[in-house]
């Protein structure tokens, strides 16, 4: 009788002990958030540490592809999200965004900063956390070089004297290579675009996949290629600047952004719908347009805060541009004429 009673005191004790073992680790154990989103997303690990601690939660990255694919995953799987919150989403396909019903409202902290030509959607399903402006960048040693002063405005590429001197992105694959093609669109028209590009073809253009391909492949400010223009972005002399190993005073490239030269990218973030954990998604939501997060942007993504509350850094206040007057369509037309819009310049094109 006593061996028993010590055999069953001992299971009794190992059972309560794993089950104390077994409370710990699940109480220890964190709440795993996923921001599904593109694959140039970047935050400083300090920063979103604050957030984890504060919160008790990890947050992870669901990095798939570009803007467009990864927005065509999410629409895929939108009856059992692959994320918490989806971060991305630009202008350009903002609408069909929207139209597939992915997100919740947010009301929240952050929304009072964010100015109103930012803002395009008054039930804040999609909300806006950074921007950057898409135009030619040119290399300007090279124009100083060769005696040839840079262009001023679109219609300047079509001259003989900058024949063979541009690069761009294919709009069916590259996000900056769209949003150019919009900018030309919005400059000459439906009708006289087309007429555009196809005068830029015969002046020896260069198309090229996608924005690393055309930067860090054929332009001259960053590689061994002979193209002295390429798409990029209105910050990207900052860019230069940053990473140059000897900080020069002035950056190496310029921007040409007056004209409706430029169009500006808005980038927005979503809480999905059907995420199991909307309360923690929320306060993520008002993280990213926290002034901690909104202030790590530049430097990390190398666009714009949203938010006005943001202080830029130095190098971007020097050497980064903020169009005063960009190219300009709606998001609802973006959507209808998308598909048509890069059918036609690929055939006229390619």
């Amino acid at each position: 009788m006593k061996q028993a009673f010590i055999f069953l005191s001992i299971v009794l004790l190992l059972v309560m002990g794993c089950s104390r073992g077994d409370t710990e680790s699940s109480s220890d154990r964190s709440i795993v958030l996923t921001i599904m989103t593109h694959d140039s997303f970047s935050v400083s690990r300090e920063v979103l540490a604050d957030f984890e601690k504060k919160h008790h939660v990890k947050v992870s990255f669901l990095k798939s592809g570009d803007a467009g694919e990864a927005l065509n995953k999410a629409i895929l799987s939108k009856n059992n999200p692959l994320g918490d919150i989806f971060y991305g989403v630009d202008n350009t396909f903002f609408s069909r965004a929207v139209n597939e019903e992915l997100f919740i409202p947010y009301d929240g902290p952050g929304l009072e900063n964010l100015p109103d030509h930012l803002k395009l959607d008054p039930q804040n399903r999609l909300v806006p956390v950074d921007f950057g402006d898409v135009c030619l960048n040119y290399d300007i040693d090279w124009f100083a070089k060769n005696s040839l002063a840079p262009p001023k405005c679109l219609e300047d590429l079509i001259k003989p004297k900058y024949k063979g001197l541009l690069v761009v992105e294919n709009p069916a694959t590259s996000s900056p290579g769209l949003a150019f093609l919009l900018a030309t669109i919005s400059r000459f028209g439906e009708e006289g675009h087309l007429d555009f590009w196809r005068k830029l073809k015969a002046n020896d253009l260069l198309v090229s996949s996608g924005w690393k391909e055309a930067y860090w492949g054929e332009f001259t400010a960053a590689s061994k290629g002979a193209r002295p223009m390429v798409v990029s972005y209105a910050s990207s002399p900052a860019a230069e600047v940053f990473f140059a190993k000897e900080k020069p005073d002035t950056a190496p490239t310029g921007v040409v952004v007056d004209n409706g030269s430029a169009f500006r990218q808005i980038e927005f973030a979503g809480i999905f719908k059907g995420t199991p954990h909307p309360d923690l998604a929320g306060k993520l939501m008002a993280f990213l347009l926290s002034r901690r997060f909104q202030e790590d942007i530049p430097l990390q993504m190398f666009v714009f805060p949203a938010s006005r509350e943001a202080v830029l850094p130095e190098i971007f206040q020097k050497h980064a541009v903020i169009t005063k007057d960009p190219a300009e369509i709606s998001p609802d037309e973006i959507t209808r004429n998308r598909e048509r819009w890069i059918q036609a310049w690929t055939q006229a094109v390619l």
